[in-house]
């Protein structure tokens, strides 16, 4: 019986007993989460410091956010696990944060902000494949039992370097893991796809993987702070009923909805928002 499936069975035997037999049926070494989650974010020579620390605030922003703690709150345990890392090179992957259990505001906050304060340690150039399995460790050294486990990669171009990213994939996805990335669509593209395939379709072929995979994408029409946090709702509510959560929130979260198709003036907009005069303005990728 594998680590997933024995938690799934444990976490609704927990739903079911009354308080006193969840308490004894607890491994007090062990924390049982919803999900255990890895961050894989892109820490390589093409991200520079200012796009770095914004990809971190994006995603400390959203794990904090009303609508994504209120999706970790009715999960069955109430509660996920999170781990960041950056890579870069083959050689080159870092545990930015370790394991945290988030199950409320504060637990959220304090994830968020030792993410914030950490510095920056990965260097050369996306090897997704050795990312991929540097997160795969990192799941199965931790104290915790997860129902699902998942590896978020963030990347803006395909794996360069490590071990195929094919054998990476598929050692994953037999270990039952999920896989699902964050393409970062940058003006003009990234040279280097097979056939002139676009970031989001070299995802969806050669990365992505396992119950309910998918792709997300960022660019000028979804700035990465608003696909981060619907990434999130994905992942942690599940794919029906996230689009409908980020829905109703998106609008107090932006001011209006997000548009059903590109118009023109959101063709060229950046994929950052604009930054009030007061504060640094924020590159586009």
């Amino acid at each position: 019986m594998t680590r997933t499936i024995a938690a799934t069975l444990l976490a609704a035997a927990l739903v079911l007993a009354d308080p006193t037999a969840r308490a004894q049926d607890r491994d007090p070494d062990v924390a049982f989460v919803d999900l255990e989650l890895v961050f894989a974010a892109d820490g390589s020579g093409s991200i520079d410091d200012d796009e770095l620390y914004f990809q971190r605030r994006s995603w400390g922003e959203a794990l904090a956010s009303e609508d994504v703690l209120s999706a970790i709150a009715q999960g069955m345990l109430g509660s996920i696990a999170v781990a960041y890392v950056e890579w870069g090179g083959p050689s080159s992957q870092v545990l930015v944060v370790d394991w945290r259990v988030i199950d409320g505001p504060e637990s959220a906050r304090a994830f968020a902000d030792e993410l914030m304060a950490a510095p920056r340690g990965a260097f050369g150039w996306n090897s997704i494949s050795n990312a991929i399995d540097f997160s795969v460790r990192l799941v199965e050294e931790n104290a915790i039992e997860g129902t699902r486990r998942i590896i978020d990669v963030t990347a803006d171009s395909g794996n360069r370097g490590g071990r195929p990213l094919a054998a990476a994939r598929a050692d994953a996805l037999a270990a039952g893991f999920t896989i699902n990335g964050l393409a970062i669509s940058r003006p003009g593209g990234r040279p280097g796809l097979a056939g002139g395939m676009t970031l989001e379709d070299y995802f969806a072929r050669e990365l992505i993987g396992g119950p309910g995979a998918f792709v997300e994408i960022a660019d000028a029409r979804r700035p990465f702070e608003v696909a981060a946090r619907r990434k999130l709702l994905t992942e942690i509510a599940g794919a029906s009923d996230a689009p409908r959560r980020f829905a109703e929130t998106h609008r107090r979260y932006s001011g209006r909805s997000e548009p059903s198709t590109m118009s023109e003036d959101r063709r060229t907009a950046p994929a950052w928002p604009e930054a009030p005069p007061s504060e640094p303005v924020e590159r586009p990728w």
